[in-house]
């Protein structure tokens, strides 16, 4: 295990906490995490954060890709279709707030499952509350204001290029093709969104590329 650099989220998509950690404390699935916390706010520590956990799998967030030895995982007692609850919500501040500040690990290398790998996984789900984490600065979300200027607006809708160059800055694969860079931000950024890309995203994926480029020494401008 390196350094922690990112803070990955999951949902554990199964019946009860008891059962996702029987199967987390199981070597024959080859599954683990650093956290388990339950929907009534019990945080369950199952391997030492300086420690690697199997729990990413496949997956890239900008130049990193074994993600398992690169990042802290947090298993949330969620089936994926449900809200998540309140102090459960609060549990999961408290404890990233704590892993944050020990590991000098800034708010926007939190990210979702979903973000390192959208072909596969969709967690944490579009019913994850990443604005209140944001709110909280425990992660980060992008300016949402559409661009006021009409031309500019068709301009940034048509460029679906650019909005996937932007999304690898910030940190997407830069593998994935634009529509799957589309369909990763908008899980986790604009969830109610279909049909082609709007002003409003490109411009969302533009902000989120200038504030918090993955790497800083290739930002865009």
């Amino acid at each position: 295990m390196t350094r922690p650099s990112l803070v990955l989220i999951h949902y554990t998509a199964m019946q009860s906490a008891g059962a996702a950690l029987e199967r987390l404390c199981d070597p024959a699935h080859e599954v683990s995490a650093h956290y388990l916390i339950d929907a009534t706010g019990s945080c369950l520590q199952l391997v030492a954060e300086t420690e690697r956990a199997w729990h990413a799998g496949r997956g890239r967030w900008g130049d990193v890709t074994d993600v398992n030895s690169h990042s802290i995982g947090i298993e949330l007692d969620n089936r994926g279709n449900t809200p998540f609850a309140h102090a459960q919500m609060n549990a999961l501040e408290q404890l990233l707030s704590g892993i944050l500040a020990r590991w000098d690990i800034a708010a926007q290398n939190v990210i979702g499952h979903c973000d390192i790998a959208p072909t596969r996984k969709t967690d944490p789900g579009v019913r994850f509350d990443w604005q209140r984490l944001a709110r909280a600065g425990l992660a980060v979300w992008p300016a949402t204001a559409p661009p006021t200027d009409t031309d500019l607006a068709a301009d940034l809708a048509a460029d679906l290029a650019a909005f996937a160059r932007n999304a690898a800055c910030f940190g997407y694969d830069p593998d994935l093709t634009p529509d799957q860079t589309l369909a990763a931000f908008r899980l986790r950024f604009s969830p109610r969104a279909s049909g082609p890309l709007t002003p409003r995203e490109a411009a969302m994926m533009a902000d989120l590329a200038r504030r918090f480029p993955v790497d800083r020494h290739s930002a865009l401008t």
